[in-house]
């Protein structure tokens, strides 16, 4: 996957209850890097097939001379180890904890998207000590207010034996299928999915076992209430949303951010965007982040 990154950024590795992460972070030029006690920003990549860390990489470069950028493939994504298991929420939790405790010597500030926005609410809830503040891009649980709006296939349907597995190598692993699941849902605007993302989101789906955690998102293991855990939420935070952002509409989204006015500092909408805004409008979601993160990170 570091193919698709820009030049000058490199892999590290961070071992993990559940083996190894890795993470892109800059290694040299034409990058300065940031000095060590410079602010954490770590970058986490939303759910479904072919995911990975490559979803920020038109937006983190800007942010490499002024924070200590990281910016990983979650377990069971892009090139980070790929168990085979039957993947919940609490094995984010644990994971994306190791992983701070073990690059991040101050709290960091997290930029997240989607279903990872949601856990990122939950891991700042879970351990306050490490998350400085959250900006997130359309954060969903998918079962928000007690709404199901992620699943799109009967579950007698994904958890049958075999098809389950017909249905991610059909549905994920071919150009035609990730160009069409890019266009007709991810994007507000189907010109601007380009050959690169693409192939970058095969790469990441056509990993050994990548497949078990895209179907434990597609089955809605990973759903839960985002509803249920915005009011506990202490961290400072602003939330982002594509405007034409479909699965959790704009509409819901202002109904999650005044359920904590109080944590939530802003909510913007981001026009002529999708779900992947930080993909489809880079420039936007950048200016945004360049906005908010001073007084944010305070």
């Amino acid at each position: 996957m570091l193919q698709f990154h820009p030049p000058g950024i490199g892999q590290r590795v961070v071992e993990t209850s559940l083996r190894a992460m890795v993470y892109y972070t800059p290694v040299g030029q034409p990058w300065t890097i940031a000095a060590s006690n410079a602010p954490a920003l770590l970058f986490l990549h939303s759910f479904g097939g072919g995911a990975s860390g490559y979803e920020w990489s038109k937006v983190y470069p800007t942010f490499l001379d002024s924070h200590r950028v990281l910016v990983p493939d979650l377990i069971g994504w892009g090139q980070s180890a790929h168990p085979v298991r039957n993947y919940q929420v609490a094995d984010y939790l644990m994971t994306l904890t190791e992983f701070i405790q073990k690059t991040c010597p101050y709290p960091v500030t997290i930029v997240a998207s989607s279903l990872t926005g949601a856990i990122a609410v939950r891991l700042a809830i879970q351990q306050p000590a490490l998350v400085k503040a959250l900006v997130l891009i359309s954060p969903s649980g998918f079962a928000d207010f007690g709404q199901d709006a992620g699943r799109r296939l009967p579950l007698q349907v994904i958890n049958a034996p075999l098809l389950d597995q017909l249905i991610y190598t059909v549905g994920a692993t071919t150009d035609v299928s990730v160009r069409n699941f890019l266009e007709r849902f991810l994007f507000a605007q189907p010109d601007r999915v380009s050959p690169e993302m693409v192939e970058a989101y095969l790469e990441s789906a056509r990993q050994p076992n990548a497949q078990y955690a895209a179907l434990a998102f597609l089955r809605g293991d990973l759903y839960f209430d985002l509803a249920r855990y915005l009011p506990q939420l202490h961290v400072p935070t602003v939330m982002l949303w594509g405007k034409q952002a479909q699965f959790i509409g704009a509409e819901t989204g202002k109904r999650l951010a005044t359920l904590n006015p109080s944590a939530v500092k802003a909510f913007m909408q981001i026009p002529d965007a999708g779900v992947l805004a930080q993909l489809e409008q880079p420039a936007i979601v950048i200016g945004l982040l360049r906005k908010f993160l001073p007084g944010l990170e305070g």
